[in-house]
């Protein structure tokens, strides 16, 4: 037993004392740790194996692809060389045309007969490529047709448009305020009392024209029939444009 307030010193192991003696100093040295019973012994290092990756074989380029064969025509009455080349814009002109296809026309290239096939060549081909390639877009939508209503407001709409596209002036007050004048809005409105009448040719419809005028001043697109609204209001205000300038300018019996 020790003696009272002494501390023995523990002893160290010999291979402990040589690593803390090695662990001193500037620099300390990794040293590998051996147990006491494998001192000596060398520590065996996992043997590497490479494995050889085979190589890469190249890409497999694509196969060309096969050149199209040449267009053909065959000739029908009233052809000739020039026509054919033009019409399927052979490159080179009916002189290429007639090149390619000697054998088949002969020493004569002003005489081909009607059913020969000719070989038209790759100018052609690319023509006939765009000419599918344009009918293969789709046709544009067609435009939306304009519709008027069945009554005064509708048929004197439909006059204006009408005017409009015949270069003939007049505008909405003006037609309305000489049909309520002249018929009420009403389209089959006849006057069998006046001069004209008594002539016998009385003003009708909506805007009171006599057949005479109204076959003078009718407007090509109109119905040749004095009684229909958007003639007669047409035929009306193409011969008040004519006299007066404007059927903007009537303002009583005209």
């Amino acid at each position: 037993m020790p003696a009272p307030g002494k501390h023995r010193r523990p002893k160290q192991h010999k291979i402990a004392r040589k690593l803390a003696f090695a662990g001193t100093g500037g620099a300390a040295l990794a040293l590998p740790l051996i147990g006491a019973t494998t001192a000596g012994a060398a520590v065996a290092q996992p043997a590497v194996s490479t494995v050889a990756l085979p190589a890469a074989e190249p890409a497999a380029r694509p196969a060309a692809e096969p050149a199209a064969a040449p267009l053909t025509y065959s000739v029908v009455g009233g052809d000739t060389l020039a026509k054919i080349a033009s019409e399927h814009s052979v490159s080179g002109g009916w002189q290429a045309l007639y090149a390619a296809n000697r054998t088949a026309i002969g020493s004569d290239p002003s005489v081909i007969r009607p059913g020969l096939r000719l070989t038209l060549g790759g100018a052609a081909k690319a023509a006939a490529a765009r000419a599918t390639a344009l009918a293969a877009k789709p046709a544009a939508a067609p435009a939306a047709v304009k519709t008027y209503a069945n009554n005064l407001d509708g048929w004197i709409r439909q006059s204006l448009d009408v005017m409009a596209r015949h270069g003939i002036p007049g505008t909405y007050n003006g037609i309305h305020r000489n049909v309520m004048r002249e018929s009420s809005g009403n389209p089959l409105a006849i006057n069998n009392w006046d001069s004209n009448a008594a002539a016998g040719i009385p003003s009708k419809g909506l805007l009171q024209v006599i057949d005479p005028t109204f076959r003078a001043y009718h407007v090509p697109g109109t119905a040749m029939d004095s009684y229909d609204p958007v003639a007669n209001i047409t035929a009306a205000c193409n011969y008040a444009a004519a006299r007066y300038g404007s059927i903007d300018n009537v303002n009583g019996a005209y």
